[in-house]
């Protein structure tokens, strides 16, 4: 099994990375957390899930260790695929999602797309002991926490829909959220429009 792969950073896009090392150029799929993180390398380290199937031999790669484990929780879960698994690390950090999860905030998970209700609620069930034993998260600024994520994706989608790239506007409602986390989502889009 492939713990993590090294090496120099060939291609990057949004979804996915080519690491090469030893000659090999290795495709790993990433989330926008990863992506963002490795904007600015010429050269990192990615900690590795493989996925192998019949038909298919996936690599999924992190960041942080704590991303990769939380993937695995979430992969756990029944009726969650490693991509739809990746959908909701790209929605949030992996902080906010440990928060959701710990505070039962379903709506929250409803939110990402790809997830209904039912399978918000089947996360928290099945993930909520283990994330609060395994992190220690702590549920009181649930109610902030919410307003801030529900800002954040606002502010992104009305940036795509102006025509920029998902990625871009991610990290420009980011850096905004960042400096002035109270701000209020017009405020944060025209900010983020000024980086953009």
């Amino acid at each position: 099994m492939i713990d993590y792969i090294k090496g120099e950073i060939t291609e990057l896009t949004p979804t996915y990375a080519v690491l090469e090392t030893g000659g090999i150029g290795y495709a790993v799929q990433i989330s926008l957390p990863t992506y963002t993180a490795l904007s600015d390398a010429k050269a990192d380290k990615l900690f590795i899930y493989e996925a192998i199937r019949e038909d298919a031999h996936v690599l999924f790669g992190f960041k942080t260790q704590k991303e990769r484990q939380l993937f695995l929780l979430l992969i756990s879960v029944s009726g969650i695929g490693a991509n739809t698994a990746r959908m909701i690390l790209s929605s949030y950090s992996a902080d906010e999602i440990q928060q959701m999860i710990a505070a039962g905030n379903v709506s929250a998970l409803n939110s990402i797309k790809g997830i209904g209700a039912k399978t918000a609620q089947r996360i928290i069930v099945d993930l909520r002991d283990k994330i609060v034993k395994l992190s220690g998260v702590e549920v009181e600024n649930q109610q902030f926490v919410g307003q801030v994520n529900a800002t954040k994706n606002e502010a992104v989608s009305a940036l795509t829909m102006l025509g920029f790239s998902a990625a871009a506007s991610q990290k420009a409602v980011e850096k905004v959220m960042q400096q002035t986390p109270n701000a209020a989502v017009e405020q944060v889009i025209k900010l983020a429009l000024k980086m953009l």
